[in-house]
């Protein structure tokens, strides 16, 4: 049966105004901005919370996006507890070299795992806002969206049944896999591609940072990334061939290949320490356009992918999860059609933004290594001209932060 069909055969179920397929950041964010706005909705979420609330993702949370979540009351535990990064590293050449966009912004990052921030939404959500939320669904299907009554069915882990709930609009937050993107019509929406031609091998290591902040190393072996989580876990990136196994990967040569391409001149020792994830992330984006069909609409990395280039995903769920809570709440309560009519365009604008901004750093991480001179020299230019350039040092802060107004 067809995503879109009719439920049929199914027990009359529910009826809420909002469902939320997906209870990733994007989606627990939208339920919570809905409890507060005063709209009942349930949320749907194939796997348990014991898995969402542990699963390594994305750290890195702009200053804009904690200012959005503290607004909304979602930010006590990240505030108290986020480490607070105003400088990055690059090493290139042998050489290290600081850049402090605090200083020329006034802006910071926010070093807050994914898990963490998942943790303190559906805490809020479910335990403190009481809202409805149903975990370990499986075949979760969406129904009539262009009509005027959208429902969602799914088949209960207790039961086995296919159960019904019927709504006003469907909130499509279950990620790259999910279904709801499959609800589209093909004929009515646009995915652009973009295939960067290189793995990354994603690395958790039990071991304290080996360095203060983010550090970006360009080797002609490869690129090569350190990023704090934790004072006691850190994440690495090791380019790799696409489609590598994360088996060729054994802890020596890991090590091995990080202190290669993450060392320079003065910088202090790798602290090494168990290898608590290996997965090899093909390095990729798309983009949904446009994001709204009928009466749904995706957010996140169900409406668009980012690679990791420049940790972007979480920001890009959390900007459209804002924009959609706020524009559902003024259209349920308010009769106010105006932000949902507009908010894939103006979600889009940052979208496009930020794609753009991580090509252009791909280039930077990869080009020492790609094997081709012409890549490797323009690549190079580009990394001094951060350094010798006041003018290219804030322009590349503005895109790093975030901080340009794009919607």
């Amino acid at each position: 049966m067809p995503p879109t069909d009719s439920p049929l055969n199914s027990p009359a179920g529910q009826r809420f105004p909002v469902v939320v397929v997906g209870a990733g950041p994007a989606g627990l964010t939208v339920g919570c901005i809905l409890r507060a706005g005063g709209v009942d909705c349930l949320v749907l979420e194939t796997e348990s919370r014991e898995v969402i609330e542990h699963r390594p993702r994305a750290g890195v949370v702009e200053e804009w996006a904690v200012r959005g979540l503290e607004r909304r009351g979602l930010a006590r535990n990240l505030l108290e507890r986020a480490q607070v990064h105003g400088e990055c590293e690059f090493r290139f050449a042998g050489e290290r070299y600081r850049f402090r966009y605090a200083e020329l912004s006034g802006r910071h990052h926010f070093i807050y795992p994914q898990q963490f921030l998942v943790t303190d939404l559906v805490r809020e959500y479910a335990d403190v806002r009481g809202g409805e939320i149903r975990f370990g669904v499986r075949d979760v299907r969406v129904h009539g969206v262009d009509s005027g009554r959208p429902s969602v069915s799914y088949v209960s882990p207790g039961s086995g049944e296919r159960r019904v709930v019927e709504c006003d609009f469907v909130a499509g937050c279950d990620g790259a896999r999910g279904v709801t993107r499959t609800a589209m019509p093909p004929e009515r929406v646009r995915v652009s591609r973009y295939d960067y031609g290189v793995g990354w091998l994603a690395l958790l290591a039990e071991a304290p940072p080996s360095c203060d902040c983010v550090v970006f190393g360009m080797h002609p072996r490869g690129f090569a990334g350190h990023m704090a989580r934790s004072p006691e876990v850190t994440r690495y990136y090791l380019q790799c061939p696409p489609g590598d196994a994360p088996e060729n990967w054994p802890h020596e040569r890991v090590w091995a290949e990080l202190r290669e391409r993450l060392g320079a001149a003065g910088a202090q020792p790798l602290t090494e320490g168990r290898l608590i994830e290996r997965r090899v992330l093909d390095m990729h984006n798309y983009v949904v356009e446009p994001m709204a069909f009928g009466r749904l609409f995706l957010a996140g990395d169900a409406a668009h992918l980012t690679a990791p280039v420049a940790a972007k995903g979480m920001n890009l769920a959390l900007h459209d999860a804002f924009l959609l809570g706020d524009g559902l709440v003024a259209r349920l309560t308010e009769g106010d059609d105006g932000a949902l009519a507009g908010y894939s365009a103006r979600c889009l604008a940052r979208v496009w933004d930020y794609q753009e901004f991580s090509q252009w750093l791909s280039e930077v991480y990869h080009g020492t290594a790609s094997g081709d001179p012409y890549r490797a020299g323009t690549a190079l230019a580009r990394l001094r001209r951060l350094f010798d350039s006041p003018v290219a040092a804030a322009a590349f802060a503005e895109q790093y932060l975030g901080t340009r107004t794009t919607g």
